[in-house]
């Protein structure tokens, strides 16, 4: 079995104690290298085989994988963030399938979570919004026609844009053509939770400008909505005249 992890969006103690046992245990790890804080590989044995898939492939990831299973070794395949918001991991399940290896997977803190976090944020306030987007511009890698920024920005409800801080122009742009306008407050979150982690609130107007004074082009994900506004209602769950089974 392979346990594929989440390592979290970055700082070494927001792994889960759960991934953290599984990175105590394992004889090889496999970790994504351009996006996983190479602090959390102190929670590796001494004598842990470390591979970092930012130089591999997936047929050499997966031919290390077989290998070290034939070995009846422990094998963590370390993902950044949440392993299910672009971790390639279904091809990867599939493919190990072949081989009758199978995969346990260990959920981790995705960086849309250490973002809000971070711009001390709730996604879901009343009288605002109560749906979050996750989406991500085009690029190398195509997003269906049906997804496109311009298509989800009419709801005009609260949303994570990942993959896109080099594209940030693009994208305002493509929000305006929803319910978003220039005075949209919208937050820039440059790695969250790391030691260089910038967070910049600022206006879909002066979006770009801002990265570009900050010196932001990679690894950032843009929050959009009015939910980092100053308008929304108090929840009805404290609300004193609001009944629940707890509460009368």
């Amino acid at each position: 079995m392979v346990k594929i992890v989440g390592a979290g969006p970055g700082a070494k103690d927001l792994i889960t104690v759960r991934g953290m046992r599984m990175l105590n245990e394992a004889d090889v790890i496999i970790y994504a290298g351009s996006l996983v804080n190479e602090e959390l590989l102190e929670y590796a044995k001494k004598d842990c085989e470390i591979y970092n898939s930012a130089y591999m492939n997936l047929r050499e990831v997966i031919d290390v994988i077989v290998k070290a299973e034939g070995e009846g070794k422990n094998i963590v395949r370390l993902h950044t963030g949440d392993p299910s918001l672009y971790g390639a991991i279904r091809e990867q399940i599939e493919e190990l399938a072949k081989y009758g290896i199978t995969c346990e997977i260990c959920p981790g803190v995705s960086s849309f979570l250490a973002a809000a976090a971070a711009v001390k944020c709730e996604y879901t306030v009343p009288d605002v919004a109560q749906t979050v987007i996750i989406t991500r511009m085009p690029g190398r890698t195509p997003v269906p026609d049906n997804e496109s920024i311009a298509k989800l920005a009419q709801h005009g409800t609260s949303m994570a844009v990942f993959l896109s801080s080099s594209h940030l122009e693009e994208l305002k742009e493509e929000l305006y053509k929803g319910a978003f306008t220039p005075d949209t407050p919208c937050a820039l979150c440059y790695k969250v939770s790391w030691e260089d982690e910038k967070c910049i609130r600022t206006t879909l107007k002066d979006l770009d400008s801002e990265a570009r004074k900050a010196g932001i082009t990679r690894t950032a994900l843009v929050l959009v909505g009015e939910f980092l506004g100053d308008k929304y209602s108090f929840s009805k769950l404290y609300d004193p005249e609001f009944t629940t089974e707890y509460r009368k």
